[in-house]
């Protein structure tokens, strides 16, 4: 894949260790410049003297995501150093693991704006400086299949729903003038992971960073022109395409509802077409009398 990032600047957050660091090296060895950014400036220059060591071109940016201001900065340095932007990886993110009734506050907002807020901070001014050189880009957002419902992960669950409604609209947005935007659901041995035991015996240590960079790398280059929207998910070995949520049929119509008609529908006809919810799809109470299913506690 050498020289398929030739002639394009890309800015990637959270960009110090991890995921980030592996997308951004990627990238410097496929020919383009990055923007290294992390709120940790001495990993980002790390990461950013690593690409240098290499013969690739690389700054550092230690600002935070969660402030517009700061995130505006990062898409002008990257203009500024290698005169315009031609796509971002939104992939700063925190995590933490909580029963909903043990969860705080003050954590849940810290993570909500960088994983949501940071996303849309740097994401606008992105957009903001290629529709304004007028030459297309490419927005790959990191979610997650957490997105979908996960134990003890409310928050971060709730905020990579939001990434993914973000890349849904944004994809519809842009298209006209050129922009892709498309979120990438990868499962990799980083920090994250570490933190999980669940987590841990889901993704052994061989599932690098290193094995998602591709992906994200696919998705900045040429190659992936005509394909936005999209909610892409790879754990190492498997990649696939997420189903994006739809009107599921039946759809019953009358001219008013009110609470006895809606427990009619329910009664006799929803409750043979409930979903099954959350990553481990677990079986809706009503419908495990005749599934006779015991859901599994630890996915």
């Amino acid at each position: 894949m050498d020289g398929l990032m030739q002639g394009k600047a890309v800015v990637v957050t959270g960009a110090g260790r991890g995921l980030g660091e592996a997308f951004a090296v990627h990238i410097a060895r496929a020919g383009g410049a990055v923007v290294v950014n992390d709120v940790d400036a001495e990993l980002a220059e790390r990461t950013a003297e690593t690409i240098r060591a290499h013969g690739g071109r690389a700054v550092a940016s230690g600002h935070s995501v969660a402030e517009a201001g700061e995130a505006q900065e990062i898409v002008d340095l990257c203009v500024k150093e290698f005169g315009g932007i031609d796509g971002l990886v939104n992939n700063a993110g925190l995590n933490y693991e909580a029963l909903p009734w043990e969860d705080d506050a003050e954590q849940a907002r810290e993570l909500v704006a960088v994983n949501v807020l940071g996303v849309v901070n740097t994401g606008l001014a992105a957009i903001k400086a290629m529709v304004d050189a007028g030459t297309g880009g490419s927005i790959v957002n990191i979610s997650s299949g957490a997105s979908l419902g996960q134990r003890k992960l409310g928050v971060y669950a709730a905020s990579k729903g939001a990434v993914a409604s973000l890349t849904y609209s944004w994809a519809l947005d842009l298209e006209d003038v050129g922009i892709r935007v498309n979120a990438v659901c990868p499962l990799a041995h980083t920090r994250m992971v570490w933190k999980s035991e669940r987590s841990l015996r889901a993704c052994p240590p061989d599932r690098t960073p290193a094995r998602i960079a591709p992906v994200v790398l696919f998705l900045l280059g040429d190659g992936s022109d005509g394909i936005t929207g999209q909610m892409i998910r790879c754990n190492g070995p498997q990649l696939h395409i997420m189903g994006q949520p739809f009107l599921k049929q039946p759809i019953l119509e009358r001219p008013i509802w009110d609470t006895e008609t809606v427990q009619k529908a329910f009664d006799e006809v929803f409750s043979a077409h409930l979903e099954n919810y959350g990553l481990e799809k677990r079986v809706p109470p009503r419908l495990r009398k005749w599934t006779d299913t015991t859901s599994p506690r630890t996915a």
